[in-house]
């Protein structure tokens, strides 16, 4: 009889778990959703329409254009790679879903590409050329999720426009992920986007959450990191931004047909940044980009050796880059473009002179942070003013963030070409003065949430709030968890 219940005891627990000697050794294991029927992966996918599932674990090739029409949903469970040929491109009429997990990420990548570690160069590091196409999402599409996914050597050239109504789509464009849906949801959570020769994303129009992402070598001569334009808003929060040719976040409302584009920027990492851009010095930034009638809130980023500061353009210059709305409106989801608890290092002084950008090229606005190491507001005095030229020798190689493992202060010209995370790591080790520096004060900062959907499959994972500590690693295990 004793025998007997113990069978229908595990019999039971089945339909949990396996039934298991030692409690603590029970896993629960949660399958994936499928939409659809499965894609089969036996033969090779050519250009066509597709919907339904691409089954976890199994490998795709791709020789031509998916195309997900309008209504329809593609799924990408974990695990899948898939290889993409012949520049063949993602395009989104309908929804798109990738649901890769911290043990199985989900990889699309060119299969003719290697990563490197060590000194990148332009011309000789294929990271920037441009291998498989990209995500292209059009008017009709709903939502993008993209979690835990690896999107490497994007940026082939589009051979022609995938739809109509594209913000500022042209042919020839270059970008990893682009996405103009006023209506729409774009996530991007816990992924990394590694090589692109333009804009590794640009955005025009509906709600993002764009969080705790890992970005390297991203843009060639030019073009920024997460680039939203038009009437877009969101969160760009714990991400790291490494090796990017200009800025690493950029705000700028043109192509917009509604409100303005507003984003808050909080607790990101940005290491060597903008010193691949072949434009005008100081018409970019090297780390974070207001432009254009946009509004920002920047708070709690680790900003280390870029090539400026956190830049607010103040009015046009030799280039298209138009004044930031620093206004006050209570109306707005950002009521007025602030920037403040930043931590700064430099290793020279042509990079601390630019911590607060100056007037070189165009106007700018940045107000000297009063919070924040160093604290541009007590350094720099109480008469000065917005975009004078001042030395910055007395920071260069100051404040040490103080990384679990990365050379600072740096060798000469390090920050130029080391543009990949490779084994370093940028976790902030015990007793780093950026531990504790930053605000978590809602009165200040606080996520954007309107119009973005929290849920497992087909939203954000979560809005995850202001850290106290600066940068994307939290000392708590928090933040990005690359």
């Amino acid at each position: 009889m004793k025998k007997l219940q113990i069978i229908s005891l595990c019999i039971s627990l089945f339909a949990l778990a396996a039934c298991s000697k030692k409690a603590d050794k029970v896993v629960v294991s949660q399958p994936q959703i499928q939409v659809g029927k499965p894609i089969s992966n036996s033969a090779t996918l050519t250009a066509g329409s597709y919907k339904g599932t691409m089954l976890a674990s199994q490998t795709y090739t791709v020789s031509g254009d998916i195309t997900i029409n309008a209504g329809d949903t593609l799924l990408i469970q974990k695990g899948v790679k898939i290889n993409m040929t012949n520049g063949a491109n993602f395009i989104v009429n309908g929804n798109l879903v990738c649901l890769g997990t911290k043990e199985a990420p989900i990889t699309i990548t060119d299969p003719r590409r290697t990563k490197t570690t060590g000194a990148s160069v332009l011309g000789a590091d294929s990271a920037y050329v441009g291998g498989w196409g990209g995500i292209y999402c059009g008017p009709t599409s709903k939502f993008c999720v993209i979690k835990w996914t690896h999107l490497d050597f994007g940026g082939a050239q589009l051979k022609a426009l995938p739809f109509t109504g594209g913000n500022s789509l042209k042919v020839g464009a270059q970008y990893i992920l682009y996405f103009t849906n006023p209506n729409g949801l774009l996530v991007l959570e816990d992924s990394w986007l590694y090589g692109s020769p333009d804009d590794a994303t640009r955005f025009y129009g509906g709600a993002y959450n764009i969080m705790r992402n890992t970005m390297e070598k991203c843009g060639g001569n030019g073009g920024d990191g997460f680039n939203a334009k038009g009437s877009s808003h969101g969160n760009m929060a714990y991400n790291l931004i490494i090796g990017g040719a200009t800025n690493g976040t950029k705000t700028a409302s043109d192509g917009t047909t509604g409100d303005e584009c507003q984003f808050t920027m909080y607790n990101n990492t940005y290491i060597n940044d903008g010193f691949r851009n072949n434009g005008t010095y100081g018409a970019r930034s090297g780390s974070v980009e207001i432009e254009n009638n946009s509004r920002a809130s920047v708070y709690n980023n680790l900003i280390v050796d870029c090539n400026f500061g956190v830049r607010i353009a103040g009015g046009p210059g030799g280039a298209k880059v138009y004044l930031a709305d620093t206004t006050y409106d209570a109306s707005k989801l950002i009521a007025q473009t602030a920037t403040d608890y930043n931590f700064f290092y430099g290793d020279n002084a042509a990079i601390t002179g630019q911590f607060v950008p100056t007037n070189i090229a165009q106007p700018v606005v940045t107000h000297p942070q009063s919070h924040g190491i160093p604290n541009m507001a007590t350094f720099l005095g109480a008469s000065y003013t917005f975009g004078l030229i001042y030395d910055g020798t007395p920071l260069a190689g100051k404040n040490n963030p103080m990384f679990v493992s990365y050379p600072l202060p740096a060798a000469n010209g390090f920050w130029i070409t080391q543009c990949s995370v490779d084994n370093y790591n940028f976790h902030l080790a015990a007793g780093s003065p950026a531990i504790g520096a930053g605000t978590t004060d809602a009165t200040k900062i606080k996520p954007i949430t309107a119009g973005i959907l929290v849920d497992p499959n087909f939203g954000a994972s979560e809005i995850t709030a202001p850290g106290k500590d600066m940068g994307c690693y939290q000392s708590n295990g928090t933040g990005n968890q690359h």
